[in-house]
């Protein structure tokens, strides 16, 4: 019994991470802490222990390009998958793309209610392709929607209060803002990038060589 109860629940795992269309499937455990980026363990073991999420608290990891926050966003994404959490991962240009997509073909509503359906969304690279107002009210509420019971988790290498350099809207923006500067998780990264440290150490093992 115990038996069939355990491959019944890693099934509903299995299920979950394809569901989520994961890019990657990263584990913490695999994080480079020699690379001297500024994040901390503890930082790393507050993002794992799924507070946040339980609490219905937005992530925000920011950073340049190559400090490891989409690897974190997916690290995340899959643990949380493995702790009964049902995840979307997606950059936000394909947020911006789908929503026009769904607009167009008169599924918009069916859209946002499949959004609504997940415990956790995870948009990768907030800041790449900035916002009509239409695309920036459909965040926001988003946001808003999310805030209740459910999270949301966003990479960017912009901080929150630059993200007026893609939401021109001031209204909308500071809406967004306040939505998400006052509650959540936010974890700034700097430190070389994930590239430049593999490249160095694939220097250092030549010379052993």
């Amino acid at each position: 019994m115990q038996a069939e109860a355990d491959y019944r629940q890693e099934r509903k795992t299995v299920n979950r991470i394809k569901a989520a269309k994961f890019t990657v499937r990263p584990a913490f455990e695999d994080f480079d802490f020699t690379a001297e980026r500024s994040i901390t363990k503890a930082e790393i073991k507050e993002i794992y222990t799924l507070g946040w999420l339980n609490d219905a608290r937005p992530l925000l990891l920011i950073g340049e390009t190559g400090v490891g926050k989409t690897f974190i966003a997916q690290a995340v994404g899959l643990h949380a998958c493995a702790s009964g959490k049902s995840v979307l991962y997606m950059s936000i240009t394909a947020l911006q793309e789908n929503l026009a997509i769904a607009r167009s073909s008169g599924t918009y509503l069916r859209y946002r209610a499949k959004l609504a359906k997940f415990d956790l969304i995870i948009f990768d690279e907030m800041g790449m392709r900035k916002f009509t107002a239409t695309e920036a009210q459909d965040l926001c509420e988003i946001i808003e929607e999310r805030s209740i019971d459910k999270s949301i988790a966003f990479t960017s290498q912009l901080p929150v209060d630059h993200w007026n350099e893609v939401i021109s809207d001031t209204v909308i923006f500071d809406a967004i803002r306040d939505r998400l500067e006052h509650s959540a998780l936010t974890v700034n990264i700097t430190g070389p990038t994930y590239r430049g440290v593999k490249a160095r150490k694939l220097a250092s093992r030549k010379k052993v060589a």
